[in-house]
């Protein structure tokens, strides 16, 4: 059934038709097709003068003596020279080696190549931290020193007889070889004796104040600057070092005879 057409229709269809403007904007010119055959752009392969400075260079020196060359920045500002920022460390290897026979004991310093020898004794401060630092060794001596002294107190426990409270209900408690020195193994007591200041005069008392490398925040006051701390965790980082390169049995028997003993823990 078809619809008939009115009037409205009819008008609808008389009006006029205004196309949309187009804005000039949108008229963009139509670009060339890049041929893929020569690339648009040609990089230079040559190298730049530094990088031509750096392979020309030769044979670096050991990490331990000097900073790496591609580690050590050409844009660093010039600042003024300030001689009490001075601070000189050991550089000698002769004067290392007699420490650490004092540190190990006799032949102590053959232990250790000379690489480790020097990262054990290496602060993070010391060159921005550009020739190695002794932070993950001194994590694993201090382990190693912390079971050795829980160890040792077990084992000092155990001999000594442990006083029973009477009970009024006629209670006794559970015993086991294998208990027996545990409750001399307290965190106060082996704090005690691994205390920073007791282990940091043992160190110095080894001679490691003298080979050290480190940068204090205050070269006049070493003290004031986080010595303790230093001495302490080169003393553990010598442990780990020896730890790595002759094994655990080397370490344990180090850890008792040359620091535990001189700290009072004897068996």
């Amino acid at each position: 059934m078809s619809r008939s057409i009115s009037n409205s229709d009819h008008l609808f269809f008389a009006l006029p038709v205004r196309r949309r403007p187009i804005c000039a904007c949108t008229k963009r010119p139509v670009l060339p097709r890049p041929n893929l055959q020569t690339p648009s752009k040609c990089f230079s392969t040559s190298l730049s003068p530094q990088q031509d400075d750096l392979t020309s260079l030769p044979s670096e020196l050991p990490r331990w003596k000097t900073s790496p060359v591609r580690m050590v920045s050409r844009g660093a500002p010039n600042r003024p020279f300030r001689p009490e920022h001075l601070f000189e460390v050991n550089e000698d290897p002769e004067k290392l080696d007699r420490v650490l026979t004092r540190v190990l004991g006799k032949g102590g310093y053959q232990m250790l190549t000379e690489e480790v020898k020097w990262l054990a004794v290496t602060h993070k401060s010391f060159d921005h931290g550009r020739r190695g630092f002794n932070d993950r060794l001194a994590y694993l001596g201090k382990r190693i020193v912390e079971l050795q002294a829980s160890l040792h107190m077990i084992a000092g426990s155990a001999a000594t007889p442990e006083q029973t409270l009477s009970d009024q209900w006629g209670r006794e408690p559970f015993r086991h070889p294998v208990l027996e020195g545990l409750a001399g193994l307290t965190m106060e007591r082996k704090k005690a004796v691994l205390d920073k200041k007791r282990t940091a005069q043992l160190a110095s008392k080894y001679g490691l104040t003298d080979v050290l490398r480190w940068k204090p925040n205050q070269p006049g006051k070493i003290n004031a600057s986080g010595v303790e701390v230093v001495l302490t965790q080169a003393l553990y980082a010598i442990v780990g070092a020896i730890s790595l390169q002759k094994g655990a049995e080397v370490a344990n028997r180090i850890t008792r005879e040359r620091i535990l003993e001189p700290l009072g823990l004897r068996t």
